[in-house]
């Protein structure tokens, strides 16, 4: 019997030795997996310390009248039309933003002469002549602060989001910070042409409040 007891811890202590080094694999891979989805998405905004999503230093200030900087999140159509275009943008297709105009009954205000498919007519404004000088400035855009313009009749929907917020800013007052926003967008010529002329002349791109893509434009 004493024989038999001491097999049996034996053999537990080997189990146990063995089972050791996978539990001590568990574990890592577990760590690792939760750590992996913790920094998995890069913010767009800034948190206050209340968890609260708060505008940037670049779109908070010197808004015009009629837009205002978006706290907290953007409405889940708005976000989900966001990401369609985004995904594209970091595919490097540009037949990719296909799936983000089909959402549309009717297709965004592109600049298109009536009839031209979208598509072609993206690719051929491009400058690298693929569509990827065009899939940059919607990264582009897309990954800058946006403004809320709150317009339409529709009580639930009467809100557009325009990217980037500083197109609805007055260029004649830019802080520091919304001139280092503002080179990020596009060259320092073009920038400081636009301060001198008052005007917004890059582009612009606006979403309705019910996830509709509405416009990208480069305005004149």
């Amino acid at each position: 019997m004493q024989k038999n007891r001491k097999t049996i811890a034996r053999t537990g202590s080997i189990c146990l030795s063995a089972a050791i080094p996978a539990l001590l694999v568990v574990l890592a891979l577990t760590l690792v997996h939760v750590m992996s989805w913790a920094f998995r998405a890069e913010p767009a905004q800034a948190l206050d310390t209340s968890g609260q999503a708060t505008p940037s230093a670049a779109s908070a200030a010197t808004l015009k009248p009629s837009a205002m900087p978006v706290a907290g999140t953007l409405p889940v159509n708005v976000a989900s039309m966001r990401d369609m275009i985004l995904s594209a943008a970091h595919s490097g297709r540009i037949e990719d933003l296909q799936l983000a105009i089909d959402q549309n009954e009717l297709p965004p205000e592109m600049g298109a002469e009536q009839g031209t498919e979208l598509i072609a007519h993206l690719r051929r404004n491009s400058a690298d002549g693929a569509g990827r000088e065009t899939l940059a400035l919607l990264h582009n855009l897309l990954h800058s602060d946006p403004a809320l313009l709150p317009i339409g009749r529709d009580a639930e929907n009467n809100g557009v989001y325009v990217w980037p917020a500083i197109a609805e800013a007055d260029l004649s007052k830019l802080t520091p910070a919304q001139e280092v926003a503002l080179y990020r967008l596009m060259p320092v010529s073009e920038a400081k042409a636009m301060i001198a002329a008052k005007k917004w002349t890059w582009w612009r791109l606006a979403i309705g409040a019910d996830g509709t893509w509405l416009t990208f434009l480069k305005h004149n």
